[in-house]
């Protein structure tokens, strides 16, 4: 099982941090789906009131991640058959939106930026860290998205990405996903929006399909 991760940091909102520390939590296989997350127990632990706990919760419930169950408070939420369906068609239009654009909008600097995410799952990979890694190519995606530069792409994808990040979470070769994105990549520095928006489809159909085998 995954180990705690730190509290919020004291420069960011506290609400945003514990956001992420939970989400990471998620993530990472620490709260698996149906566990009860407590306001009173989360606010002890993170040294803070209860307010910003609440607030934390809620923003992780409009992601998908959770579930309100009444008085039994938020549960960590699963994904149905169905809603895994959903989400993968989703995926494949946004994302292959964001790939065409990134192809035609991406400065060199950018690029840098995409395939030092790449050079460091890869090393988090040879060390034996996987957390790390799935993180970083989960980022690598989130970054061609900021990179497309289409706002209202972004405001779409934003309210998934935890949902997405939770699909990621599910490959479990990393040493071929990592591969997949570096081709994906390749793409993209091609400046050929055609070609990235091909990739990126035929990235997501393959994990499409073998989705069943990975959970």
């Amino acid at each position: 099982m995954a180990q705690p991760v730190e509290g919020p940091h004291r420069d960011r909102p506290r609400r945003e941090a514990i956001r992420d520390a939970l989400r990471t939590r998620i993530f990472e296989g620490y709260y698996p789906p149906g566990t009860r997350l407590v306001e009173r127990d989360l606010a002890a632990e993170f040294e803070v009131s209860r307010l910003p706990v609440r607030e934390a919760l809620r923003m992780l419930a409009q992601e998908g991640l959770l579930a309100e169950r009444g008085q039994r408070g938020s549960v960590v939420a699963g994904l149905s058959d169905q809603e895994v369906e959903d989400l993968f068609a989703v995926r494949l239009s946004l994302e292959v939106l964001a790939c065409r654009l990134a192809a035609e909008r991406a400065s060199d600097e950018d690029l840098a930026g995409l395939k030092e995410l790449l050079d460091h799952a890869a090393d988090a990979l040879s060390r034996g860290s996987v957390n790390e890694a799935h993180r970083a190519n989960s980022a690598f995606h989130d970054e061609v998205t900021r990179i497309a530069g289409n706002q209202f792409l972004r405001t779409a994808l934003e309210p998934l990405q935890g949902r997405m990040h939770w699909l990621f979470r599910h490959v479990l070769d990393l040493s071929e996903l990592l591969q997949e994105h570096r081709d994906l990549l390749a793409a993209i520095a091609s400046g050929d929006p055609e070609r990235a928006a091909a990739q990126s489809e035929r990235h997501i159909g393959k994990y499409r399909t073998q989705y069943p085998d990975t959970v």
